[in-house]
């Protein structure tokens, strides 16, 4: 890793798409090489949902570098910023979460930065904002003072919901001073976001000084496209893979990524693109064989990408099977009876399938006529509901 301040200051924006203002983060750097101390580099994660996905890891392998080079990084929860709900890049108010969603969330948030992160104390530092946001009404007229409205309604999304007479809650006006107070509370020397958090990340550079505390360095980094290679990654638009899901559901996921969208994935996640001459089938199994690695091994990469062959490329069940149990009425079982008991569909719905032979029995099409089907046939057997439910069957006698 480069040490040299402007060496380390290009190898740190190598894949970030600002590093504001011009020059601030070189100082940084420089000025903790003279004075012999870690930066404090802050990032912060509302836990609006349960779990983090690879989008969220784009900052956080940034981070990594940062301790990497021996600084440490500030991860704050946002438990009390989920209260009030982030309103960058909304054309609405967010809906209000409970208090118990976010303390729950927020839990789950920790244990799954640490997948990317070195939980090292020299290194890492976990805070949740309720530390200081639960603040008295004198200090918070004091950091209200720090802004003015005309400021907020500078931001992109607040002019455009101002101009279109869509509402505004006071409480949204008031989250771009909560996370800049975050700045102040634990002294951050360089603060890290998505693009999308531009407009935060500057206006705690004022919140800074108004405390009469040196301004943080800002780095923006770009936003991970999800599986559709259109749209920001998120879990709302069920485009997203999350760094907790199985491997088979992490690697068929990742496969599902368009090929113009695999240079990114890459260069954002921090993996070496592909050898030239590699086909577009071969890198992106690749790029899905490097994601589960870096989440769950390589031995679960390659028992993924098996999985993956053995359901789609070779057309065979997986090697565990769920079994379900099924009875036998005057002397056969039938079919949309056992559809509807072990694939949750509608008994039409199951002869729908059946007609349109997306029902197989160890790999071969049932026809639409066989509607009961003798017990000795299905025992033991496999049933399969087009391509990724499968069932073995066992017949109570």
């Amino acid at each position: 890793m480069p040490t040299d301040p402007p060496e380390a200051a290009a190898f740190l924006t190598r894949n970030a798409v600002g590093a504001l203002p011009k020059g601030a983060l070189e100082a940084k750097l420089a000025e903790a090489t003279r004075e012999g101390r870690p930066l404090r580099v802050k990032f912060g994660m509302d836990p609006t949902a349960p779990d983090i996905h690879l989008g969220h890891t784009v900052a956080l392998q940034k981070l990594r570098e940062f301790q990497d080079l021996g600084h440490k990084v500030v991860l704050i929860v946002g438990d009390y910023t989920a209260r009030v709900g982030d309103p960058s890049g909304r054309s609405a108010t967010r809906p209000v979460l409970s208090g118990e969603e976010v303390d729950a969330n927020a839990r789950t948030y920790q244990e799954q930065a640490f997948r990317v992160l070195r939980d090292d104390p020299e290194l890492l530092e976990v805070r949740l904002n309720s530390e200081w946001l639960d603040m008295r009404m004198e200090e918070l007229f004091r950091l209200v003072r720090t802004t003015t409205v005309a400021q907020i309604l500078e931001r992109d999304d607040f002019a455009k919901r101002w101009a279109a007479s869509t509402p505004i809650s006071i409480l949204e006006l008031l989250y771009p001073l909560l996370q800049g107070y975050d700045s102040v509370a634990v002294r951050s020397d360089i603060e890290l976001g998505g693009t999308d958090q531009t407009f935060n990340l500057l206006l705690a550079r004022d919140i800074q000084r108004a405390y009469g505390l040196p301004e943080q360095a800002v780095l923006t980094m770009p936003l991970l496209p999800g599986i559709d290679g259109v749209e920001k990654m998120s879990k709302s638009l069920d485009n997203h893979v999350g760094v907790t899901q199985p491997p088979e559901e992490m690697y068929g996921r990742t496969l599902r990524l368009p090929d113009e969208a695999m240079p990114t994935w890459s260069a954002l996640l921090g993996f070496d693109p592909p050898p030239a001459d590699m086909s577009a089938r071969d890198a992106k199994r690749a790029l899905a064989r490097a994601i589960v690695s870096r989440f769950h091994g390589a031995q679960a990469a390659g028992a993924a990408e098996e999985h993956f062959d053995r359901l789609f490329i070779r057309h065979e069940a997986p090697e565990v099977v769920e079994e379900l149990e099924v009875r036998a009425e005057d002397g056969s079982v039938h079919v949309p009876a056992v559809l509807a008991q072990g694939f949750g569909l509608s008994r039409s719905d199951a002869r729908r399938r059946l007609a349109q032979g997306g029902v197989r029995l160890d790999g071969e099409p049932l026809g639409p006529d066989e509607l009961d089907v003798a017990p000795e046939r299905l025992d033991g057997a496999v049933l399969q509901v087009g391509k990724r439910q499968f069932r073995r069957l066992r017949v109570a006698r």
